[in-house]
């Protein structure tokens, strides 16, 4: 009985541990060692087994969450959160977007880890301040002001996105067919003037290490790695010696359309565009292996 009590919420588990790490791994990792104390614990103490799951959950992650962002900062070049597939299901739509979209995810990396979990708790699931000051140890005062500076900062430096998806993918597409077909002109077009290119390669695949900011810099940029010469030197640079080409598709993830990129059965890459008024401004690009072996190629 217990373990069908786990098994009922570990998808919502899951969900409050990848918000809070934006990162897969370390969320399974999460869920696994909930439950073992769930396993571990006398069950006929436990009022409210959700609840009592959620807050054990949280309080890993944001454990978590302090180790990881220590190991972090001997990470190569920029650090984003790992990407997640989502299906066009519309009631599975409604849960994961806006709280699981890339640039919503890479906002929440500059909020401390107690921040965060108010903000997912609060935000994401609607979890009353009275649990929430539970499972972070505050007092519902306190837990209420953590809340507003979270929500507050994030309001502040999350990207005004077009919400509209059919434009969102048709210029996902779009830019796309212009960067793997060399048309320049198309692909200036779609590009805001002070749009930012921010790649995360770990340092296990071939990407820059800085943030590339402005039109000229993120074009000279997309021309040379999607030639065949640029192609071969990334694919050399995750192990991928010999190959039949690569493969783009446009599918969703994190909620949103993103291009992904397949190459001897497996994803090598994956790229979400924050679009604003109908113009590329942000590119995020995530290369590192490590950080994309967990997704399935699209079918």
């Amino acid at each position: 009985m217990s373990t069908e009590i786990f098994e009922e919420h570990r998808r919502l588990l899951t969900g409050v541990a990848y918000r809070i790490l934006g990162s897969v791994a370390d969320a399974e990792d999460v869920v696994q060692e909930s439950w073992l104390r769930w396993a571990g614990v006398d069950h006929a103490t436990v009022e409210d087994a959700k609840a009592y799951l959620i807050r054990v959950t949280s309080r890993l992650a944001i454990d978590r969450l302090r180790w990881a962002r220590s190991r972090r900062e001997s990470y190569v070049g920029p650090w984003l959160p790992e990407p997640i597939g989502t299906t066009p299901d519309a009631a599975e739509r409604a849960e994961l977007t806006d709280t699981v979209e890339l640039a919503l995810l890479v906002v929440m990396e500059t909020l401390s880890p107690l921040e965060r979990a108010v903000f997912v708790l609060r935000e994401a699931f609607d979890l009353p301040f009275s649990e929430i000051a539970e499972v972070v140890g505050r007092s519902e005062a306190a837990t209420r002001q953590l809340a507003k500076r979270a929500r507050d900062h994030v309001n502040d430096k999350r990207p005004r996105f077009d919400t509209d998806r059919a434009r969102r993918r048709d210029i996902t597409e779009r830019f796309i067919d212009a960067s793997t077909g060399g048309d320049l002109e198309a692909l200036i077009a779609l590009l805001s003037q002070e749009v930012t290119l921010v790649s995360d390669g770990g340092g296990k695949a071939r990407s820059p290490l800085r943030v590339l900011a402005g039109q000229e810099n993120v074009v000279r940029f997309l021309t040379a790695v999607t030639t065949a010469a640029g192609i071969e030197k990334f694919m050399a640079s995750i192990g991928v010696e010999e190959y039949a080409g690569l493969e783009t598709v446009v599918t969703e993830m994190n909620g949103a359309p993103a291009v992904v990129g397949v190459a001897a059965g497996r994803v090598v890459t994956v790229m979400s565009l924050v679009i604003s008024d109908g113009k590329v401004d942000t590119i995020y690009l995530m290369a590192n292996p490590d950080k994309i072996g967990h997704l399935t190629p699209p079918s």
